[in-house]
């Protein structure tokens, strides 16, 4: 209570007691004299005894007052000084004016009273106006500082402890993984029980020292499959070795015929198992899709892939084909309508796989069409050879037109691409299931995941082979005219550069059955010829060719002309297939305006992974990209950045 107000309050208390006594003794004296006068005298000592108790009072209050006042203010001074938290004044002029223990403290001087700012504090520097709080590392610890400029003023909180703890909890948190031999069957055919029980002896040993090594709990689920179940710290270093358990288990077995690989997929960054477990399964079956002999890792909504070194296994049995073609011959029997569609800017192999598809739809009797947005150079002369034929010109719808024709019962049928985004028509796909996906590429990240039926072989040659074998069990007697067997054996020599690249034993089975039923290669090599014109651009497109890494060829055509696709990637064929070079890039504009990249290699760098950086795809050999809003100046320079970060992280050539 303030001292006056304590002064007003006692006074007036004693002011009323003398106002009562004195009317008491008043009346005393009308009552008589004499008793008034007696009164009189106790009064006078009671008023003098009470006047020397007040000033004893008050002198008593004042001193408590003063003596709890200046404890306070002590009590303050040492709080302050003894508070875990950081106090510091400055000036206008960003001068220390005064600071507490702690932070003498915390910078290990005495004090810092009258040092700038930025030089006790250079992370301060960086620091915008709207931020109020700062993160301050020094040495072992962390601290947060929190910024008040209206009184120059800032507030340093030790955070270690508490940042430690929450590193602590993200490195706990669980992770799930799926580790696949993903050519079991593959490898160990031909071999005795004895050698094959030793060889998945030794691979099992590897990946359980791998799983012993980086701290995985490992459990053999079947022959080929195991479930791995780690934390966060776990997974972090495994993403610093790029798994290598990949290389390894290959490098160990390379002796044998066909090599062992592991496909890995990982899922982290939920806080439910049942769902970690649902995206490791989709990892693993990315990895999968993508070939094999590679790990995808899904954090969030962040997907890494590491390894895919190596072409996928061939498989050597057709039980899938036909198991996939009997689910396709009934699902177009089920639809009213079937629509078909490659991807855009599309080339012999897409329109070869597209005329397979109609057939197998007219074999079962129902409306087919092929959904094409244009025409461009690359199938330019196959178009004028169809169209010369009625029902060849009939079966060819735009894609607005195809909007039109969809019903609830109508099959989508994709070819020769799994991208949504990449479909002449992506509004086709929506709101239905009823989709079918026929593709050769390596799996991406983006996926037409509602298909109902998937059939994705990264080891074909191309599409065009995969629908070849599709016919033959689409029912028991097939028959295709010449042109129909022709299409679909143009599509594969062009993805196979006339069965020189990424031909199996089934590449050349399906082109037999398609000579069988009349495919003629005269007119396969009259679409394949180039003009002289065309000769003379990819000439000059390679003179701008240089050569980086000592075995990387990269060749950037001049601003303002443009090339076709096709032209492009027939640059980046004849650029790879010089001596030494082991991979090749063409940066060029387009002439619908976007910068494309097209990449091919022999297989020790895998441009697949190089043209996923910057947005595209395609397989281990034989890669693409399309850019917008950039020049062709400025695609080289990102295509170079990223074949650097690339040698940084796991080298080029290893």
């Amino acid at each position: 209570m303030p001292k006056d107000l304590l002064k007003r309050w006692h006074g007036r208390h004693t002011l009323w007691t003398f106002v009562y006594l004195s009317g008491l003794v008043a009346g005393l004296f009308f009552t008589h004299w004499l008793l008034g006068i007696g009164a009189l005298i106790p009064l006078g000592l009671l008023v003098y005894y009470t006047l020397l108790a007040e000033k004893a009072f008050e002198k008593d209050l004042f001193d408590y007052v003063a003596t709890l006042s200046h404890r306070v203010k002590r009590a303050s001074h040492e709080v302050i000084h003894e508070l875990p938290i950081g106090i510091v004044l400055y000036s206008e002029e960003k001068v220390i004016e005064w600071h507490n223990p702690f932070v003498g403290t915390m910078l290990g001087k005495e004090s810092v009273i009258g040092q700038p700012m930025a030089e006790v504090f250079p992370q301060l520097k960086n620091k915008k106006e709207k931020d109020t709080k700062i993160e301050l590392r020094l040495e072992q610890a962390i601290y947060s500082v929190t910024v008040k400029p209206e009184e120059r003023l800032l507030y340093i909180h030790d955070i270690t402890a508490q940042t430690e703890l929450a590193q602590k909890f993200q490195e706990s948190k669980p992770a799930m993984g799926l580790v696949i031999l993903d050519n079991l069957d593959e490898a160990t055919q031909g071999m005795d029980d004895q050698f094959r029980t030793m060889t998945l002896a030794k691979v099992t040993g590897q990946i359980n020292e791998w799983a012993q090594k980086y701290g995985i709990y490992m459990r053999r689920t079947s022959s080929d499959r195991y479930l791995a179940v780690m934390d966060q710290k776990a997974l972090q270093k495994l993403e610093q070795s790029r798994f290598d358990i990949l290389d390894d288990v290959r490098d160990s077995t390379l002796e044998l015929k066909v090599p062992f690989t592991l496909s890995i997929g990982v899922a982290s960054g939920s806080d439910s198992l049942v769902e970690l477990g649902q995206l490791a399964n989709t990892s693993a079956d990315i990895a999968l899709g993508r070939g094999g002999d590679q790990a995808a890792v899904k954090v969030g909504q962040r997907l890494s892939f590491y390894g895919g070194r190596s072409n996928a296994v061939e498989k050597r049995t057709r039980v899938r084909a036909r198991v996939i073609s009997h689910a396709l011959r009934d699902l177009i029997k089920e639809s009213d309508r079937v629509l078909i569609m490659g991807h855009k800017i599309p080339d012999m192999d897409a329109i070869g796989a597209a005329i397979g598809v109609w057939k197998a739809v007219q074999m079962a009797g129902k409306e087919g069409y092929v959904v094409l947005e244009g025409l461009n150079p690359s199938i330019q002369k196959l178009m004028d050879l169809l169209i010369e034929e009625e029902k060849y010109k009939k079966c060819f719808i735009t894609p607005d037109h195809a909007l039109t024709l969809k019903t609830a019962r109508t099959l989508v049928v994709v070819v020769d691409t799994h991208k949504a985004s990449l479909t002449p028509e992506p509004r086709l796909l929506a709101g239905t299931n009823r989709i079918v996906v026929v593709d050769h590429h390596r799996r991406g990240e983006e996926f037409i995941s509602e298909a109902v039926l998937i059939y994705m072989e990264p080891y074909a040659s191309s599409t065009c082979e995969l629908v070849t074998e599709l016919l033959q069990y689409f029912q028991d007697r097939v028959s295709l005219d010449v042109m129909e067997a022709t299409v679909l054996l143009a599509g594969i020599a062009v993805d196979t550069k006339n069965f020189t690249m990424r031909t199996g034993a089934r590449t050349f089975e399906a082109a037999s059955f398609l000579r069988r039923n009349g495919a003629d290669t005269a007119i396969i090599h009259r679409l394949l010829k180039e003009d002289l014109d065309s000769y003379v651009k990819k000439a000059e497109v390679i003179k701008h060719a240089e050569i980086i890494y000592d075995h990387i060829a990269i060749a950037v055509t001049e601003p303002n002309r443009k090339y076709s696709q096709l032209l492009i990637a027939q640059v980046a064929d004849t650029l790879v297939n010089m001596t030494d070079i082991m991979a090749s890039f063409v940066v060029a504009e387009r002439q619908d305006g976007l910068i494309g990249i097209s990449a091919r290699s022999h297989g020790q760098i895998n441009v697949q992974v190089v043209m996923e950086r910057l947005g595209g795809g395609g397989h281990l050999t034989n890669a693409a990209v399309q850019l917008d809003n950039t020049t062709v100046a400025e695609a080289a320079k990102r295509l170079k950045q990223v074949l650097q970060d690339i040698d940084a992280e796991e080298g080029l050539f290893e």
